[in-house]
């Protein structure tokens, strides 16, 4: 079930991402009047929560340096509200897949049933990005609404992975440190994409230090690189909640279905390879020929 977890990660989160990396969906908070594409990413990603204030953004979003949080909201609530937001951010995500994928209309008719079963089930308690998404599930557009139901599990799994990262008592500069540094996320640039100071980085990697998960150089040690992959274990444990209402022949169709759509997003040159989400290169076919479960793709880690 754990491996399932993480398998549908990998041929969901590439749907969800195109909301990133499309040119178009990246033009979302310029169209609506927002400064820059940090406002529009702050906004379209907590929308679902309603015109939601700084403080609680930061934390739902975990990794963010509040600050870069705050420059964003809650101006952009006095600009555009959240429900224009929302109706941008799916239209524009829709448009985007169709483009890649003209035939991913037909294919949906097969995809939303498992994909809606697998939200619907789903637990929403201390789950607060996965719940205000899930209640948006009701897109008469077929592409619309798979880009909703794919965006709402991965936010289950966000959720999962930021109550694994409080339990181990790593601080979001911390995690992603220790990301970086175990070579899951872009060294060079994710600290200033989530907005953490180098005095706040050298000071999280002072703490990583001293519990012996980076090395002088600020590398992951191999005490920390067993810490970086126990968290993502225990988030595919998390994840793997919300599979417990489709039978395991159900997911390994589920997980086939969608293997042909995120490789042709895969073989674009939308996804950048790093990227900050973590996402990996679909190098390897997802699941074998029946005789075992779904397996992840090779180096593949978990949300963040």
């Amino acid at each position: 079930m754990e491996l399932h977890a993480r398998s549908l990660w990998l041929v969901t989160e590439p749907l969800h991402a195109v909301c990133y990396f499309d040119e178009e969906c990246r033009g979302l908070g310029k169209a609506l009047g927002l400064k820059g594409f940090w406002m529009g990413y702050f906004a379209s990603r907590t929308a679902p929560l309603g015109a939601v204030e700084p403080a609680a953004a930061t934390a739902v979003l975990g990794v963010f340096a509040p600050r870069m949080v705050a420059r964003a909201l809650p101006a952009a609530w006095s600009i555009a509200g959240p429900a224009h937001v929302l109706d941008e951010r799916g239209s524009r995500a829709a448009r985007a897949l169709r483009r890649i994928d003209p035939e991913l209309d037909r294919t949906a008719t097969d995809l939303l049933p498992p994909l809606q079963a697998i939200v619907d089930a789903a637990p929403p308690t201390a789950r607060p990005l996965f719940a205000a998404n899930r209640a948006l599930c009701d897109h008469a557009d077929p592409v619309e609404c798979l880009w909703q139901l794919v965006t709402a599990l991965r936010e289950f799994r966000g959720d999962a992975h930021l109550s694994v990262l409080a339990d181990e008592a790593l601080d979001g500069c911390e995690a992603l440190v220790l990301a970086a540094a175990s070579g899951r996320v872009p060294r060079d640039t994710i600290r200033e994409d989530r907005g953490w100071t180098e005095e706040e980085w050298a000071a999280a990697t002072d703490r990583l230090r001293s519990r012996e998960l980076v090395d002088a150089q600020g590398e992951a040690t191999e005490h920390g690189r067993r810490e970086r992959e126990r968290i993502e274990q225990a988030t595919d444990r998390l994840a793997a909640r919300m599979l417990h209402a489709l039978p395991e022949a159900d997911t390994e169709a589920l997980l086939h279905g969608l293997e042909p759509v995120v490789r042709r997003i895969m073989a674009t040159s939308l996804l950048p390879f790093p990227n900050p989400i973590g996402l990996p290169h679909l190098d390897e076919p997802l699941a074998h020929d029946g005789r075992g479960p779904a397996q992840p793709f090779p180096g593949a880690f978990g949300d963040s």
